[in-house]
């Protein structure tokens, strides 16, 4: 299928038989995909509450704070993976299911980037970036959305969208827990947000260009 086609993102994780067995458990247990979106955002509250909490301890309970950040940030893109699936292939879609698709995806993005400001009590720019970081992320998602309300196609395109924007983080995670075993007080998390601010100003030029040259082709 062509980008201009797609209606959702692509994911290869969702043709994997563990994705499908996973979806299959939850539509015999009869869980809803909107509940699914909600819990997205717990996680995603767990992860940015263990990055304030990191800022504020010493190096040993960083290390286990930013793993749990890492898993809060992963069990996020599961619930962002099975929503779809128990919706679609599981038969579950809603009326109101577009809004719990987008909605909680949206304070998920926020909770995860600003509470990454915080990670880091010895950088005194980190606060800054992990806001503009969250501000982007929401620009970077309205864009696409503004272009399908404009009558386009969904322009999942990067380099950072959602999928890479949260695996930056967790390979930022794990390379600060690695840091912190060690005590080092190197930045990494640093590096990560400015990537994905930088990412998201690239994404959000290319989603634009698209979505003008689309609506002027009609």
């Amino acid at each position: 299928m062509s980008e201009e086609k797609l209606t959702r993102r692509p994911l290869t994780s969702r043709n994997t038989k563990w994705a499908a067995a996973t979806t299959s458990w939850l539509v015999k247990k009869r869980v809803q995909p909107n509940t699914i979106s909600v819990m997205s955002v717990v996680f995603a509250m767990v992860a940015g509450l263990a990055f304030i909490w990191a800022g504020k301890v010493g190096f040993g309970p960083r290390v286990g704070l930013f793993l749990l950040a890492a898993v809060g940030i992963q069990l996020r893109l599961l619930c962002n993976l099975f929503d779809g699936m128990v919706a679609v292939e599981g038969g579950f879609k809603t009326k109101s299911g577009e809004i719990y698709n987008e909605l909680p995806d949206r304070f998920a993005d926020v909770f995860v980037l600003a509470g990454a400001g915080y990670s880091m009590p010895t950088s005194p720019w980190l606060q800054t970036l992990g806001w503009m970081a969250a501000a982007l992320a929401v620009i970077t998602a309205y864009v696409r959305a503004l272009g399908v309300s404009a009558g386009t196609a969904q322009y999942f395109i990067g380099p950072m969208a959602k999928p890479q924007r949260m695996a930056t983080m967790t390979v930022a995670c794990v390379g600060l827990a690695g840091l912190n075993i060690f005590k080092s007080e190197f930045d990494l998390m640093q590096i990560a947000l400015l990537v994905i601010c930088a990412g998201c100003l690239v994404t959000i030029a290319r989603r634009v260009i698209r979505i003008v040259q689309e609506l002027e082709a009609k």
